[in-house]
């Protein structure tokens, strides 16, 4: 893969904990919930200022919010009492945006946004920075762009909702990310009746799609229940030779083993298949230093290039809740990723005229990475001071192994580009060599409490301390990084003041610690991300707790990100750029959220966000990301006579994003896209009680855009307009 990293080894001494002052900023309206599944559990007397919330589960509620989220804090708190910008995508978003992905999630999503380098690999992005903390059911796992399973691209068949929570949350995520954490919850085996549903469906470029999710109780009581959802997706694609292939499958069985006490476990499974995907972009510029504009279904892949991925992971949950409010959970995760990946890469500029000058390097890559995490945790009510307060702590443990063997290839030439066609020879491969290994391993602790301090006011108190240890060896036996950190500390506060029954004004601050795989000139890797950050909002339940609406602002700070020079690090990969540490980076900025019923029937998702990032001397930082975000899609059922009907829409638009880099000719120059904004339309229509048909149309102006890699002068293009239709039918 590209994307190799060697340098020294370093320690970092842990630092305490210093004085925190948090700002008194404005902030908005937003976060009610949609409708309870379960009335809370009976716990000690109230006197606390909010009941804790009851379960989140968004299937059935036809609601595009829900009551509670628990990335942010261990507390599972209600949205209105989590004092950072936190949204849900729910069952019913996903279903009326045929939401299929991951990544369709992030593009549609606020404050967070994709930037496709490659046809199977992606970054996301929040406020300015990289999105590293991709979570199930709120357990971290192993996301590395540069050797994707697929994670990017997974499929949502599993999951319930979407929660995202942007800026640092390393009091549940481990290393605090200042962007944001994307937490996938699992469906759950819950019914204790036969229930199910079954859908097929259709779209542009020979798509189709088949997915089926049963439930059923296993015994007269119920009291041991299963759920199995199965999906198989393929499709050609808009990029020529591509063919993509998925299936999935989820299982889970669920045991009440006393009324207070119940044992979850399961196991998910997907495998992709993709005939011939790009291993890079397209070039930017032909050789004289002119922009290249090919069409969209242009392609550097060759026909018997793929990229195919498996992956499984075994999970068990085991929960008691006690007599006087407080549960204790236990849970095991067991994950297996692994990937098979003979590719070819071009790299150069192509002459106008007669296509030549474009090289070629062939690769061909196995890699596996296996993740085991552990987590225990207790939390629950407690009386002080005549008053009910909540507290929670824990104790996490992961590891993870990664090890890539490769078969090299010799260089070439690509021969005429304007011509190509895919028809590159397979080379004759190596035999299979040990590329690279890595081990991975944290230990963590961290405790939180929730002080009722007034009726209107609720103070968050918490720290996470962390172990870590990260070793990765190259080819040759050699170190190529070694980091170690004892007793990182994290810290965590944060105020929510009741202005009224409907308003909340709120406040929060935590540190940052991010780890990062960038090498500098001399090929030594960049020291840890180190930095600060601090959010305020006003959040709000309008419309009877119908509607949510928020407004936060926020403020990042750190030290030594790594940012990209025009200049590549001698000895790397081909086009593989220097880094730089950037002192000061700090990204500031405000967003606005609305999410819920406007009034019966019309629902609605609308967030827009803006912010710069630059260093302590001014300049622009992470400029391949943009800095104004927006995000909107309404539906709307009609009334009466035409009440089987609904008709939904949107937009999502972006900004700017640009990076520098050298032409050709060897003079300074930028590659950039231009602002642009996607339309979306949807229509279902309510056969009968069971069966629903719905149409969407994705990119309805057919907007021509590309997605930035930036590392290497090039570019993937985005999805044209497509069309999907689909077919559902619930038991």
């Amino acid at each position: 893969m590209h994307d190799r990293v060697s340098g020294g080894r370093f320690q970092r001494r842990p630092h305490r904990l210093k004085p925190i002052g948090v700002g008194v900023l404005l902030a908005l309206q937003g976060a009610a919930w949609a409708q309870a599944d379960e009335a809370p559990e009976a716990s000690l007397p109230a006197v606390v200022a909010k009941e804790q919330a009851p379960r989140a589960t968004t299937e059935g509620t036809r609601s595009y919010t829900t009551r509670q989220a628990g990335t942010a804090t261990p507390l599972g708190l209600p949205l209105r009492d989590t004092p950072q910008s936190a949204s849900v995508v729910t069952q019913q978003r996903i279903e009326d945006q045929a939401l299929r992905t991951v990544l369709d999630v992030v593009d549609n999503a606020t404050g967070v946004s994709a930037r496709r380098f490659e046809t199977n690999r992606v970054d996301f992005s929040s406020r300015g920075f990289q999105v590293r903390n991709l979570m199930i059911d709120g357990v971290p796992t192993t996301w590395d762009t540069t050797w994707s399973a697929g994670e990017a691209f997974g499929s949502l068949a599993p999951y319930d909702r979407v929660e995202i929570v942007r800026g640092a949350t390393g009091l549940t995520s481990g290393t605090g990310d200042p962007s944001a954490a994307i937490n996938l919850v699992r469906k759950r085996a819950d019914s204790r009746t036969f229930s199910g549903s079954a859908e097929l469906g259709v779209g542009r470029w020979d798509q189709r799609r088949g997915m089926v999710d049963l439930s059923a109780p296993l015994n007269d009581s119920g009291s041991v229940r299963a759920r199995v959802v199965g999906e198989y997706q393929r499709s050609d694609s808009w990029i020529d030779l591509k063919r993509d292939e998925s299936k999935t499958l989820y299982a889970t069985l669920s045991a009440d083993l006393t009324p207070r006490t119940r044992l979850s476990v399961g196991l998910s499974r997907q495998d992709s298949d993709t005939d011939s995907p790009m291993w890079g972009g397209l070039p930017y510029w032909h050789a004289d230093g002119s922009l290249a504009d090919w069409p969209r279904s242009k392609t550097t892949a060759a026909r018997w290039a793929r990229w195919d991925s498996e992956h499984e992971t075994l999970f068990a949950d085991l929960e008691h809740r006690f007599g006087n409010g407080w549960k204790a959970r236990a849970s095991l995760n067991r994950g297996d990723r692994q990937g098979d990946t003979p590719l070819l890469y071009m790299y150069g500029a192509p002459d106008r005229v007669t296509g030549l000058g474009l090289n070629t390097w062939p690769g061909w890559y196995r890699n596996r990475t296996r993740q085991d995490d552990v987590g225990l945790n207790v939390s629950g009510p407690w009386r002080l001071a005549g008053r009910v307060h909540e507290a929670g702590f824990g104790y996490a443990y992961s590891k993870n192994r990664f090890n890539a063997d490769s078969r090299t290839a010799p260089f070439g030439v690509a021969g005429d580009f304007n011509a190509w066609d895919g028809s590159y020879p397979e080379p004759d491969w190596s035999p299979w060599a040990f590329y690279q290994k890595d081990r991975t391993e944290q230990h963590a602790a961290y405790g939180v409490v929730r002080l009722n301090v007034a009726d209107p006011l609720r103070v968050i108190l918490g720290a996470r301390v962390t172990n870590y240890e990260k070793t990765g060896v190259d080819a040759d036996g050699s170190t190529l990084y070694r980091m170690k950190f004892a007793r990182e500390l994290t810290p965590y506060v944060g105020a929510i003041y009741d202005l009224n029954d409907t308003y909340s004004f709120y406040a929060s601050h935590t540190g940052i610690f991010q780890p990062q795989r960038l090498r500098d000139i001399n090929g030594r890797y960049l020291d840890p991300v180190v930095g600060k950050n601090t959010e305020a909002g006003i959040k709000g339940e309008l419309l009877d707790g119908r509607l949510n609406a928020a407004l936060a602002v926020f403020r990042i700070e750190q030290d030594k990100l790594g940012q990209a020079t025009a200049l590549d690090v001698p000895g790397g990969s081909p086009g593989e750029k220097a880094y730089v540490e950037s002192q000061g980076a700090t990204s500031k900025g405000f967003e606005i959220e609305v999410t819920g019923e406007l009034q019966p029937g019309w629902s609605v998702s609308a967030g827009y966000t803006q912010f710069r990032v630059k260093d302590a001397a001014g300049a622009d930082v992470n400029t391949i990301y943009p800095r104004k975000l927006l995000r909107l899609f309404t539906a709307y059922r009609l009334p009466g006579a035409w009440s089987a009907l609904t008709l939904g829409g949107g937009v999502n638009w972006q900004s700017r994003t640009w990076t520098g880099a050298t032409n050709p000719l060897g003079a300074p120059a930028r590659i950039e896209q231009d602002a642009y904004a996607l339309v979306n339309l949807m229509a279902r229509y309510d056969i009968n009680a069971q069966w629903t048909a719905q149409l969407n149309v994705s990119n309805l102006l057919d907007k021509k855009h590309y997605g930035l890699f930036d590392a290497f002068d090039q570019i993937s293009y985005g999805e044209p307009r497509n069309v999907s239709l689909s077919l559902r039918y619930k038991f």
